[in-house]
């Protein structure tokens, strides 16, 4: 019966599947729980960095890093092991974000050029780690079920919204002890380092092993796909390579000419998102009643509303599929650039929360509608090769976006 399959190509059983929910969950959100930190913690490093521009900066250091490996290992996709990717991945996020506390130790929080370089320096292993991790996990779930996409990518926004909830936590309980801020950040990064540990532990170890990963990796591997043989050996599983299917595989010319609306969708959706989250968000709205407050209020409720509109697509009625019907709503999300400028100018602090709650639900709705719709009807070898593109045009999204943000700095004459 374990083998049993209905038409659909789905498992007749589903033993494991909400384990495997779980799992994919908390692999999420460690797959961006250490650059969340590095987001939500601009304060401290606003105050250790005045002149820098850190929140833009940062962001600006990461990107080419997580793009170019992305667009290395891509196009290689077929031929890396993905359980050896995956691993690797998490383990340079654990390592970076030890090496964050460590930098902040050495040098007894003190500001600085040399300190900054370092600082920039392991910010650009997060990219490294970020090309690793979200391109192997997507590809890899992308050969499974929607529902495994859905929650990886619900984790990723949990990983934003756990972080501004912790950060506002540790900014209360420390504000009024000397040196609070840095206590409270050395204290955050901990945390998002024991995260980082934990998706080591979970994905070399629990997620293998799950029946219904099985079966999807071994369907895998009957169609050919080549990235999963060492997961399943991990799980005691060993695939004959007679058994593998012969048939022909799209090129990845082919995919990205069959796809071409939902690659340039989800990077047109994160040019938007990141010209406005974060770096505007912590330098042009103003000062308001909240004070310093202020900007970790609008982080936390981006990342709060990314996270529910994640869960969004799960309600049929409200989940976008027509491919027309995407690229109107990503297309019609660039009308929140005049809002939030004109909100910035003349609005209060609640229009600038109500704009920038709406640009994470609809962020994250988006994200899944796309994510999950795009693999449908493809060969797993193709599936896995479709989950790197995408990822590799959503972080070149995020790289358009982050430059662009500089021109709201530029066009005030600030920078």
């Amino acid at each position: 019966m374990n083998g049993a399959t209905e038409e659909s190509g789905a498992p007749a059983r589903t033993e494991g599947k909400f384990t495997a929910l779980a799992v994919c969950w908390v692999l999420g959100l460690g797959s961006l729980v250490s650059w969340n930190s590095m987001l939500t913690i601009s304060d401290y490093y606003y105050q250790l960095f005045p002149h820098y521009h850190p929140s833009r900066v940062l962001t600006l250091v990461y990107q080419p890093f997580a793009l170019g490996v992305i667009a290395i290992l891509a196009y290689h996709e077929a031929k890396i092991d993905t359980r050896w990717r995956n691993i690797r991945g998490y383990a340079l996020f654990f390592i970076s974000t030890v090496l964050l506390i460590v930098l902040d130790l050495v040098t007894s929080g003190k500001g600085g050029i040399g300190p900054y370089i370092a600082l920039c320096v392991i910010v650009g292993s997060f990219g490294v780690a970020d090309a690793f991790v979200q391109g192997g996990m997507v590809g890899d779930l992308s050969l499974m079920c929607p529902e495994f996409i859905q929650s990886f990518m619900a984790g990723l926004a949990a990983s934003g919204a756990l972080t501004s909830g912790l950060r506002l936590i540790t900014k209360a309980a420390f504000e009024d002890f000397h040196s609070g801020l840095r206590k409270g950040t050395i204290l955050f990064l901990s945390i998002s380092a024991a995260f980082e540990f934990l998706c080591v532990v979970l994905y070399a170890i629990v997620f293998p092993k799950i029946p219904l990963v099985k079966f999807y990796r071994k369907k895998a591997a009957s169609e050919g796909s080549k990235t999963v043989s060492s997961d399943l050996a991990a799980a005691g599983i060993q695939i004959q390579s007679n058994q593998e299917d012969k048939t022909e595989i799209l090129s990845k010319k082919q995919l990205f000419q069959k796809n071409m609306d939902y690659l340039f969708g989800v990077y047109l959706i994160y040019v938007l998102t990141l010209s406005i989250f974060p770096g505007f968000l912590y330098e042009n709205t103003g000062e308001h009643q909240l004070g310093s407050w202020y900007p970790l209020v609008l982080i936390a409720m981006y990342n709060v509303w990314d996270l529910v509109g994640r869960y969004v697509p799960l309600i049929n009625c409200l989940k976008l599929e027509s491919r027309k019907g995407l690229l109107i709503a990503i297309l019609s999300r660039f009308l929140l650039v005049p809002a939030f400028y004109f909100t910035a100018k003349y609005g209060d602090q609640g229009w600038m929360i109500l704009l920038t709650s709406f640009l994470g639900l609809s962020n994250g709705h988006l994200t899944v509608c796309v994510f999950t719709a795009a693999p449908k009807g493809y060969k797993a070898p193709e599936q896995n090769a479709l989950g790197n593109l995408l990822v590799m045009f959503l972080l070149g999204g995020i790289f358009s976006g982050v430059a662009l943000d500089w021109l709201w700095i530029i066009g005030n004459g600030s920078f």
